[in-house]
């Protein structure tokens, strides 16, 4: 992970959290089957562990807990022997629960997963899910006041089990209106929420579209291909994101695509795309309860969207590959660095990696630049490029290079620097850097399918335009974002004056 992003890891340290929701239990009963029972065509599960996990709201609180953050939960669970349970675990991993009310009216919300041999077999929830009331919501809304008063931030997460109560709500409410720390919401019904004006909502895309009423078209788990193509649901987001940020009330948006990653909203921006790193057999139960607690301390700690946005996608990405209900931890999140497979040595290395992915039926897409300061211009470029394929190659100008295409001042970061930078972006796939004014060895080596330069580019002045069509791609010009230049943004430092006059000297004193 890029430098300034671990040093936003290191910030989590002492961030106080209060999340408020639905807490739930998730129950593992792992086994082996090795016979049908006589009495139906099923299989006899001869259960070897049972495992006890906090989930939902619970969930979020102990990732924020693993990420270095002093949490406590605000929650309402029965006064039975799930709610112990869901008590007990979440307090070993760290997690304040003296917030969590134990209510003799209520049953504590749990998912039972049946395992075999790693195979899931059955779910069965249990639970009230009415929406609190009398004393329970008194309770929890006395409860929100005082822990309010000392947060740095606020995570909601509403798996319409009852939180969504009128006295809660307006506890929260009332807190949003005299302070603007971080508040992330994470809600089945966003909308509901809306009072709240949250710093950011997360919605997957099945949650959004039902607000925006969009098709809605996902069968139950992962999508498959073929229902990707029916709806490009990243394109539909960008188109409908204004309206989703208006009915939720929310500064930013980040809406989940499960693998094919998540589109970033946020007003006044263009949509930013981050993108999954591809695992085999994912595991996605609390992938979200993680992304939104990475999200929410990010943005506590000071980190714009698209970095935060980036580091909720990376912690996502630790989680999906452990098995159950699990955590990403600060360490896991900072050594898990894709800039270190993202590099790629030479064009010979280039070569190779290029066969693997064509022979893999990948879309490969190539740019090249100096990238010299990266802003907001050049995330958005190369979020565009990697939406037209599969794989984004950025080869990057060498130093020497830069010089003599932008003066002898250039480049400000050194090429390490700059490798690092963009390697910590998930829409780009490979970084590699090549020495001459102009990459021609490159796209030679990697036969891209679209070749892609931004819009002071024309066909013509692209020389390696014959040569990529002559390999059976294709050249896009992307127009860049307006007012978003390196050059500019020099020219402003530049004209920054940094002399401070030194005070008078007090007469008389």
């Amino acid at each position: 992970m890029e430098a300034s992003l671990r040093r936003v890891v290191g910030a989590f340290a002492g961030l106080r959290v209060v999340v408020v929701g639905d807490a739930i239990l998730d129950r593992w009963l792992h086994g082996r089957s090795t016979r049908l029972s006589r009495e139906a065509p099923v299989p006899v599960l001869d259960l070897d562990e049972r495992l006890d996990v906090p989930g939902g709201a619970a969930n979020t609180a102990i990732n924020l807990a693993a990420l270095g953050a002093q949490v406590r939960l605000l929650a309402v669970v029965g006064d039975d022997e799930e709610g112990r349970a869901l008590r007990d675990a979440t307090a070993a991993a760290g997690v304040d629960t003296d917030g969590v009310i134990r209510s003799g009216a209520r049953r504590t919300m749990a998912k039972h997963r049946l395992t075999a041999a790693g195979q899931l077999l059955l779910r069965f929830d249990q639970g009230t899910t009415d929406v609190l009331e009398g004393e329970d919501e008194a309770q929890l809304a006395a409860a929100v006041r005082a822990a309010l008063a000392h947060a740095d931030a606020l995570v909601v997460s509403d798996y319409e089990g009852g939180v969504r109560a009128p006295a809660v709500l307006r506890a929260l409410a009332r807190w949003r209106a005299e302070d603007v720390r971080a508040c992330t919401v994470d809600a089945r019904s966003p909308a509901a929420w809306r009072s709240l004006r949250p710093t950011a909502v997360k919605p997957n895309y099945t949650e959004a579209a039902r607000l925006l009423g969009l098709p809605v078209v996902e069968p139950p788990g992962r999508p498959s291909a073929e229902v990707r193509n029916v709806v490009d649901r990243a394109a539909a987001v960008v188109e409908h994101g204004q309206r989703l940020l208006d009915r939720t009330g929310a500064a930013m948006a980040s809406v989940t695509l499960d693998t094919d990653g998540a589109v970033v909203l946020e007003r006044g921006q263009p949509a930013y795309r981050t993108y999954a790193v591809p695992v085999e057999r994912p595991q996605a139960t609390g992938c979200g309860d993680t992304y939104v607690a990475a999200l929410t301390l990010a943005l506590a700690a000071g980190a714009g969207t698209v970095p935060s946005a980036e580091l909720a996608s990376a912690a996502a990405g630790v989680v999906v590959r452990k098995p159950g209900t699990a955590v990403c931890t600060a360490a896991e999140l900072c050594e898990d660095d894709p800039a270190a497979v993202k590099r790629v040595a030479d064009a010979a290395a280039l070569t190779g990696l290029a066969r693997t992915h064509r022979l893999a039926g990948r879309r490969l897409v190539f740019t090249n630049g100096c990238f010299d300061i990266l802003h907001r211009g050049h995330v958005t470029y190369l979020s565009r490029a990697k939406a037209l394929g599969d794989v984004l190659v950025v080869a990057v100008n060498a130093d020497a290079s830069v010089a003599r295409l932008k003066g002898p001042a250039r480049p400000i970061n050194p090429l390490e620097d700059r490798l690092e930078v963009l390697a910590a972006l998930s829409c780009v796939d490979h970084v590699v850097a090549f020495d001459h004014d102009s990459p021609v060895e490159l796209p030679r080596a990697a036969r891209p399918d679209v070749y892609v330069k931004g819009g002071d580019y024309t066909r013509d002045t692209l020389p390696e335009a014959p040569l990529v069509e002559s390999l059976g791609g294709t050249v896009e010009i992307l127009e860049y974002l307006e007012d978003r230049s390196t050059t500019g943004i020099i020219e402003r430092i530049t004209a920054i004056d940094l002399t401070v006059e030194e005070p008078a000297p007090v007469v008389g004193s």
